[in-house]
């Protein structure tokens, strides 16, 4: 079985998946954002390495695809591939940090990409205000994110919204995160977990 978390940076999809791993025994696939060489230079100079960021993400999303297929194990992904082709990239082109020759090489690339690659068979997204992405941005305190705009996370929320409205590949389970703590309140992190069995029954 494969469930994936979507949403945007702060929505809390890392921590998520970790919990959810640790409670059904399943097997957690996190972000590559520690290995990651190019996030550093984006955040300084996102014209420059937007397409280079982009395409890293592609590759390692799709290589953990195929892998999750071939394992035959139950794992929960943090983020999906179809996220940074929906929601990033396109993102980008529109602020004008990506070009048009790049942005139509990266989409034929994700597009033969996603011709062999199957959705998850859960999708759960994780639906955020600003005010607590920010919230939340600022409390992990990662440099490189220092400089991420409220524009740019408006943008961005506008682009998930738009793209789970449209969402067709599989089931989807859209759990509103602002009044919840699911890290300090066990009764949070028990009413998601009582929705996604609810989902997951459903499957078999």
């Amino acid at each position: 079985m494969h469930i994936a978390i979507a949403g945007n940076i702060g929505a809390g999809k890392t921590t998520l998946t970790q919990l959810l791993a640790k409670h059904y025994k399943w097997e957690a696939q996190l972000e590559d954002v520690v290995d990651n060489p190019y996030l550093d230079d984006f955040y300084n100079q996102m014209e420059r390495w937007s397409f280079n960021l982009q395409v890293y993400f592609l590759n390692s999303r799709f290589r953990q695809v195929l892998q999750i297929r071939k394992s035959g194990k139950d794992i929960i992904q943090d983020r999906t591939i179809y996220e940074d082709a929906n929601i990033f990239a396109p993102n980008l082109h529109a602020m004008g940090l990506m070009t048009n020759r790049d942005f139509d090489n990266y989409s034929s690339l994700f597009n033969l990409m996603e011709s062999l690659v199957e959705a998850p068979d859960l999708l759960i997204y994780l639906r955020s205000s600003i005010p607590n992405l920010v919230n939340q941005i600022h409390k992990r305190g990662r440099d490189y994110e220092n400089s991420i705009s409220i524009d740019y996370l408006s943008r961005l929320n506008e682009r998930y919204e738009a793209w789970i409205h449209g969402y067709n590949k599989g089931r989807l389970l859209i759990i509103d995160v602002d009044d919840l703590d699911f890290v300090e309140n066990k009764e949070d992190l028990g009413g998601i977990i009582n929705k996604i069995d609810a989902e997951i029954n459903g499957l078999f």
